[in-house]
């Protein structure tokens, strides 16, 4: 318990501190985002996944808290996928790069011993879907981050029930680091997550979510991991589906997710945060008590019930705007209808001399 509480509090400090200090060289080398046309720095996210992998780490070598072969490998496969965001920060990658990339982790993370190979493969594929999820999160400041931390707990809650005792710790960490990530994140943003962080903090909740419920009934568990990141899939819907009916392309960035539809409501971004993050809590609460037994695995069904309902109703709050014609002054319209009218006088001249 002592080390857990000093752990959590290490990565709490640790990463509000690390975080503040990365925006210097994040301005320096121009690894920045624009968010309402101004600068955000992206190195945020570095200072999560460093301090979760440190702090954890530390606490296999030093003997307090073993994190056992598995919750290692999960580490060693989230790490790596931090530095593939990285690089996306820093440069553009193309999209397939990325989730080529966090497959081939998740794939090395998954328990196929307790999946077996054909729940193994959907398995992986979930990990992908949440990890790309929460990169999609990461366009409001703060949002990614709370929703991973409420998503963190709930995780953790799991996995505490299953007696994964290295895997709540680690998860433990994970939301702590993110609410010290919070302090510099919250509107208006000093630092944001990128890449780097928000697909470190998606496949670690992901993987960590697959790993708790594998051996478990395979339709509760489905349901348990859909309501673990109910937002963050919603997210995901609503964008493929608002693109897919006005026939743009899918993977070409737009002001059509959720927070910028609340923000066209007329939501102020705090008050984005704080209500998706309050839509967020329900389906975490939901996963978790179906994981314990407390609820049937059908009450998954009024979560997915609620995210279409969601997507309905926000579909209605048209995102993308037409391109204003740019202006034509009054003079220069002027000039151009009497050159017209003098062409067209000129013209009947020469059809009547000729």
């Amino acid at each position: 318990m002592l080390y857990g509480i000093t752990a959590a509090t290490t990565a709490l400090l640790v990463t509000a501190l690390l975080a503040a200090l990365l925006r210097l060289p994040a301005l320096r080398f121009g690894i920045l985002d624009r968010r309402r046309q101004r600068p955000l720095p992206l190195l945020g996210g570095v200072a999560v996944a460093l301090v979760t992998c440190l702090v954890a780490a530390a606490g296999e070598w030093t003997g307090y808290a073993r994190l056992g072969s598995e919750t290692m490998r999960l580490l060693v496969a989230a790490g790596a996928v931090a530095l593939l965001g990285l690089v996306a920060d820093v440069r553009r990658v193309k999209a397939r790069f990325l989730v080529g990339g966090t497959a081939v982790a998740a794939a090395c993370v998954v328990p196929y011993g307790d999946t077996g190979f054909w729940l193994g493969v959907p398995a992986v594929a979930w990990i992908v879907l949440v990890a790309v999820g929460f990169k999609a999160l990461d366009h409001a400041d703060a949002l990614a981050g709370t929703v991973g931390v409420l998503t963190a707990f709930g995780v953790g809650v799991c996995a505490a029930a299953e007696v994964m005792d290295e895997l709540a710790v680690l998860l433990s960490v994970l939301a702590a680091a993110l609410t010290g990530f919070l302090l510099p994140n919250w509107h208006p943003a000093r630092v944001g997550l990128g890449a780097t962080g928000s697909l470190f903090v998606g496949f670690v909740l992901a993987s960590s979510a697959v790993i708790t419920r594998a051996g478990h009934d395979p339709a509760a568990s489905a349901g348990v991991l859909y309501g673990l990141s109910a937002l963050a899939v919603t997210d995901l819907v609503l964008v493929a589906v608002s693109r897919r009916l006005a026939g743009r392309p899918l993977l070409r960035g737009a002001p059509d997710h959720l927070a910028h539809r609340l923000r066209r409501a007329g939501l102020t971004p705090q008050g984005t945060t704080v209500l998706l993050g309050a839509a967020a809590l329900p389906g975490v609460v939901v996963g978790v008590l179906v994981h314990l037994g407390r609820l049937g695995a059908t009450a998954a069904w009024w979560v997915g019930a609620g995210s279409a309902l969601v997507v309905l109703a926000l579909l209605h709050i048209k995102p993308y705007v037409p391109r204003r014609q740019p202006r034509v002054p009054v003079q220069d319209s002027v000039r151009a209808s009497r050159r017209m009218a003098s062409s067209q006088v000129g013209a009947q001249l020469r059809v009547r001399n000729g």
